[in-house]
Order: C-alpha cells, then structure tokens, then sequence
C-alpha cells in the first residue's frame, strides 16, 4: 500500500500517488532471471574493461552548487553539524531555504562536456561515467518515471544524455551510476527539526511542503514528497537536545541501509522503472550501483537482469559491467566487485574496479583552498598498485555547480596526461604477471581506508604484462640502481632468462646484472616521467 506521512496541519499527504502514474516498462525478455545464481550463472566481465583501466567520473549534481562537499543535502538538517552552520550562516534556516531551493541554482551555465571530454581523454581515461541520480534523488536525465529531473528543473538539460554523446564521439566506453536506492532514508533528516535554540521544534521543509504550496514558483506542478521520497522514518516530536537528535537519525535512517522500505514499496517500483528507463534509453557499457551487493533486494537483481537481457540483444552477449560492494564470491561471478577508496592487498582472480576521487565527492572549495587534492603523482601510484592487481581505477573529478573544474584539478589531470603519454604502454590492455609486485608498503584490504595508507617508496614495485613483455614500476626513483627482487636469478622467475632491460620513454637499453638478490638496472639520469616503468624482455619470463 502506498505509505503516508502527518501534514502540518495534521492531514494526511501521499507520496506514492504520482509515482504510480506513469506505467511501468516491461522487463526485457532474454537468458537472465533475477537471482545470483542466473546472473552468476552467465556473465562473464568483458575484455574491453580489463583492457580500458582508467575511467573519469563526473559526480555532479545540485549538491555541488554550495561548493561545500559531501552529503550536503543530508547533513544541512542536521541541527550541531558543521555543513547545518554553514547553510545556516550562508543560505539561511533550513525550514526556509530546503535543499530543493539548490535546484534551481544548479545552471551548469561554464559546462563545456566536449572540452572536458578532451581534457579526459588526455589523461588517460577509457572508460567515462556519468552520475545519474544521487541520494539526493534528482534524476539527471530525461527520465520518464521521475518528474525531479534536469530536462525540467535545475540546468533544463539531459545531463547524462549529453555526456554519453560526447563520450561516445571520443572513443570511450560510457557508463551511469545510481545511488538513488539510498534516497528513502538518506532524506529522513530533512523531515526533523532543530532540537534546541529559537527555532525549536518547527519542522524543515520537506515535512511540511506538498504540490500544492508550488503554486506560482519555479517547481509549480511538481511534488516536493517525490524529491524527498515522502517521511518513511520520521523523528517524532519532543526530541529536545541536539545529541539525542542527532543520536534518533544515526540509529534509524543513518545506517547504510540495503533493503527495500517495507513501507514504501511503491519508492522500489518506481526506483526499478528509473532504472530499467535509464539503461534503456542510454545503453551504458557499465553501470555502478552505490550498494553493498545490489540495491533494494530483489529490485537490483531484477534490474540487472534487464540490463544483461538488453546488453544479449544490443551486443550479441554480457559485454557490459554492473559493479557491486562487499561481494560474497557468487556474487563476484555475476557483477563486478568495487571498492571504495580502499585497497586490495591481493592479486585477485576477478577483474575489479576501485572508485576514488582527487577531493570530496562534490565539489568542496574548502579543500581547494587547503591544498587538500590528491597530485597527478598519487593517481597514478593508485592506478599501477590496481591495475597489477587485475583491477581498474575509476577516478572522479569534481565539477562546480557551474560545470567547470578549477585549475588545480587542471594540473591534475594534465600531470596524469604527461606520464600516460610515455608509460600507458604498460597500462593498457596489460594482464597480471605471477605475483602484483614487492616492497615494504603493506596495504590494507578494505574500503574507504585510503587516508589511514603509507605513502609508496620506491622500492614499492608493481608489475604487469603485455605481449610477451613484463614490465616493472616502481612507485618512485630510487636514488641508485634499482633492484627487483622478484627477479633474482635463485627464485620462481630464475629458470627465464632477461635479455633487454629498456626505460619507457628514455632510448637505449639499459645495463643490469641479475644474481641471487633480484635484478638490478642502473637507471639514466634523464627522467621522462615522475615514476620509471622498465619493459623486460626474454624467454620464459611471462
């Protein structure tokens, strides 16, 4: 049933009503049924994206135009945080100015997509992806289920349409994420109130607006309750310190919640409809699901197996990616395995990506004035450390509201641009070697652990192969010869026998002598690239 939630004025107000208007697609006929052993069963990952490795993300939307970083939509109701003193202080109260007032704020009026693309595609990137809805819920595209979307409030325009043109036009692989099956909860903030002080206990915005109140402004027509999902987990009134509010969100809609809303299944319906229009309409290659597994139970499984039916009658075949977090190893044969800001510690079996970024996920002017960034030089020590490991990066670069990146995101990706030029010879369509590499720098296997992680030396080498050819990069110069243990003469590699040892980007052969410590190459003084990578040829070696 279609869930409710108390008015203001103590009526009752539906959210699920205009979801349930538009029809829903029917599910695409083919060899897939929603469940992991069907999945499981036959997908195989395609050798376009173990061959792509670098893919930039555009994780942009309405929560970019304060320029104060990550959650802003959640955590500006939060009466004590630092993201609600900021609103407070520079837009005003929350119950007056709600988040969806950001909307119409969003005009990417400096966003130049095939510039951007160039730029991208300089650095490196094989793969591009474009954000399609956050927990923010605000579709960004023509999305024909969800009337929140940017065709028609926000920049007027088909955000994600755009981008895969433009990809596309570029040579790259196109892909979506969706996060929008966090929505339910992840609002739930918006719905409370502040606990303490002058304004105590009035209600925020999204408790007390319905489509009614949008006569004659700029969201006239539209429902506030279908962008901020309606109130499933409200905080009850009489809350009166900050704490125990604070303490009421953690413990009921602030937990990462996967399951569908038992309350709500019309916002499931209608999430697998946004879905199965999105992937029909665009035809990503790839498509990131925010979710531990996959989203809203047996929505995400259903969903998947529409796209795979899809990509069978589009390609002929699976030759499209579906990532997932946290997987149990069924699970890792049917989607892909993500991890977020975090490591492996392994060489892995299957073919996985890493998700990161070179800031805060939206846009954050704060870190830029701090210097906060990661350097061209830490991207592509994370890129080598995953690519060795079967893996491929997915890195995102913040955009403004406005559309455009900021000169110290430039040189960034110009930094990325000048090492790939000379060494993308060992990235690109390479494989795992024997082992991922050797050094002192242990990794820790988990997500969003990376700022806990020890900077690389250079006696943190990775490899790859490609050809018939192996190839060593050291995460940084070593100030003498450099030596590769996993080569010694005495151990598994001792039977090959090395004949050219070369520097990528730096001529002539190299010298080197191998004896039972490893191989060790004396280096030129010349340095084409922040970190070397040696290609090493001979028999027996891959």
């Amino acid at each position: 049933m279609a869930f409710t939630r108390r008015s203001a004025l103590g009526g009752v107000m539906s959210a699920a009503a205009s979801l349930a208007a538009t029809p829903a697609l029917a599910a695409a006929k083919g060899p897939f049924r929603g469940s992991w052993d069907s999945l499981a069963g036959g997908y195989q990952t395609p050798d376009w994206f173990r061959d792509a490795k670098l893919g930039i993300w555009s994780h942009w939307g309405p929560q970019c135009v304060p320029e104060f970083g990550d959650w802003y939509g959640r955590q500006m109701y939060q009466q004590g945080n630092y993201v609600y003193e900021h609103h407070l202080k520079t837009f005003g109260h929350p119950t007056d100015f709600g988040f969806m007032e950001f909307i119409p704020r969003w005009k990417a009026e400096r966003w130049d997509p095939d510039a951007l693309m160039k730029t991208f595609v300089k650095a490196g990137a094989r793969y591009f992806m474009s954000m399609a809805n956050h927990h923010d819920n605000l579709d960004m595209f023509d999305s024909r289920h969800h009337a929140w979307n940017t065709t028609r409030v926000g920049p007027r325009r088909d955000i994600v349409g755009t981008w895969e043109r433009v990809a596309r036009e570029h040579g790259l692989k196109f892909g979506v994420s969706n996060h929008g099956a966090h929505a339910w909860h992840w609002w739930q903030t918006a719905y409370g109130y502040d606990a303490e002080g002058p304004r105590k206990g009035q209600r925020y915005d999204a408790f007390r607006l319905s489509k009614k109140d949008g006569r004659g402004k700029w969201w006239q027509g539209l429902d506030p309750q279908d962008l901020y999902t309606g109130g499933n987990m409200v905080i009850p009134d009489g809350v009166g310190t900050i704490a125990a509010a604070n303490a009421w969100h953690d413990k009921h809609d602030g937990e990462w919640i996967e399951a569908a809303p038992a309350g709500n299944p019309a916002f499931t319906r209608n999430w697998l409809d946004r879905q199965n229009d999105l992937v029909d309409r665009y035809r990503p290659d790839i498509v990131y699901f925010d979710n531990y597994g996959l989203p809203l139970g047996q929505a995400g499984l259903d969903a998947t197996a529409h796209y795979y039916n899809r990509a069978v009658r589009w390609h002929g075949g699976t030759s499209v990616v579906v990532t997932g977090k946290k997987l149990s190893p069924l699970q890792r044969q049917a989607i892909v395995e993500d991890v977020e800001r975090g490591f492996s510690d392994r060489l892995r079996d299957e073919p996985w990506q890493t998700d990161t970024c070179i800031g805060s996920w939206h846009y954050d002017r704060p870190l830029y004035d701090r210097d906060g960034y990661k350097s061209g030089r830490d991207v592509i020590q994370r890129l080598i450390d995953v690519v060795s490991k079967n893996g491929c990066l997915l890195l995102s670069i913040p955009q403004r509201g406005d559309g455009s990146i900021d000169d110290k995101e430039e040189k960034v990706l110009a930094d990325m641009a000048g090492w790939i030029a000379v060494n993308g010879e060992a990235i690109y369509a390479s494989r795992p070697w024997r082992v991922f590499g050797e050094g002192p720098t242990k990794l820790v296997e988990g997500m969003q652990n990376e700022g806990a992680a020890k900077p690389f030396e250079a006696a943190d080498i990775r490899f790859t192969t490609k050809a018939g050819a192996l190839y060593a990069l050291p995460m940084a110069w070593p100030t003498g010869p450099l030596r590769i243990e996993s080569l010694a003469s005495g151990g598994p590699t001792g039977a090959s026998e090395i004949q050219r040892v070369e520097l990528l980007g730096g001529g002539d052969p190299l010298p080197f002598r191998r004896g039972p410590d490893g191989l060790s190459v004396d280096l030129t003084e010349r340095r084409p690239a922040f970190t070397p990578v040696l290609k090493i040829s001979g028999p027996g070696l891959v």
